[in-house]
């Protein structure tokens, strides 16, 4: 099996272009490992669409399927079109939350950057809940994947890897949830660390950066209609949230490696 490694911000996955095979949880698992396999927080799988130019699916270094990954379909357009597939820069891809429309930017004929219209956002009510021995405000989010969004001081004090899985599985939760934490750095400014549903800690999570902005502007941390700049552990995402609640997501997709292993 052929793959290429990609990554957006830091946030890497295993790129397969052909039909999902049945036993892809475990082969999602055992490749995605960081010591015995080619390590990656998951895999995605391209194939041809006949509702949009192609199809997307996601799944996590667990084995579980997402519905959405952000800094992904980044990276399948620029797979698609520097691998031609595709001669577009403007695509159509189909996801398990819907089309999510793509516009490439290019430099010296490759993909440097792509902005996506990632659709409408839903914020919802501030809820309080106990985790890990602590009473947490959050916010949830749907980006067609649902997210708890928690403002802090000072992200950096965070317990990242006890509060995050105790979130993520709360029974607030039953489906599970990806949890940011974001720190306001100023106007147009936020600082976010994510541990993602099914993945744990990531370098970026896309869909994390647009819950953050959108709940940022619900809650008149930052203004509609700008850009916000969010810093993850991987590099920054600009992100603008109209006045309608569409959110549209701006950043880089690279390519790592390709290579080959047995099924």
């Amino acid at each position: 099996m052929h793959f290429t490694k990609m990554h957006g911000l830091g946030n890497d996955y295993l790129y397969v272009f052909g039909e999902v095979p049945a036993d892809i949880r475990e082969l999602s698992v055992r490749l995605s490992d960081r010591h015995f396999g080619a390590g990656a927080d998951g895999m995605i799988y391209i194939s041809p669409s006949n509702k949009a130019d192609f199809k997307m699916r996601i799944f996590n270094a667990d084995g579980s399927e997402a519905k959405m990954c952000g800094n992904g379909i980044r990276c399948v357009g620029k797979y698609v079109y520097d691998k031609g597939y595709t001669d577009k820069t403007r695509l159509r891809i189909e996801t398990l939350s819907g089309i999510r429309e793509l516009e490439l930017r290019l430099r010296c004929g490759k993909v440097a950057g792509v902005e996506v219209g990632m659709g409408a956002v839903c914020v919802g009510e501030t809820m309080k809940l106990s985790a890990a021995g602590q009473e947490i405000e959050c916010t949830g989010v749907n980006v067609g994947n649902p997210h708890a969004v928690i403002f802090v001081e000072d992200v950096s004090e965070v317990p990242l890897t006890t509060l995050g899985p105790a979130i993520e599985h709360h029974e607030a939760f039953p489906g599970g949830v990806n949890v940011e934490f974001v720190q306001k750095l100023g106007p147009r400014q936020l600082r976010m660390r994510v541990w993602e549903r099914g993945s744990g800690v990531t370098m970026a999570c896309g869909t994390g950066a647009c819950a953050s902005a959108a709940a940022a502007v619900a809650k008149g941390i930052c203004a509609p209609e700008e850009p916000i700049h969010v810093h993850l552990d991987g590099g920054i995402l600009e992100i603008r949230v109209a006045k309608d609640g569409s959110v549209s997501m701006t950043g880089p997709a690279k390519t790592v490696y390709e290579g080959e292993t047995e099924q």
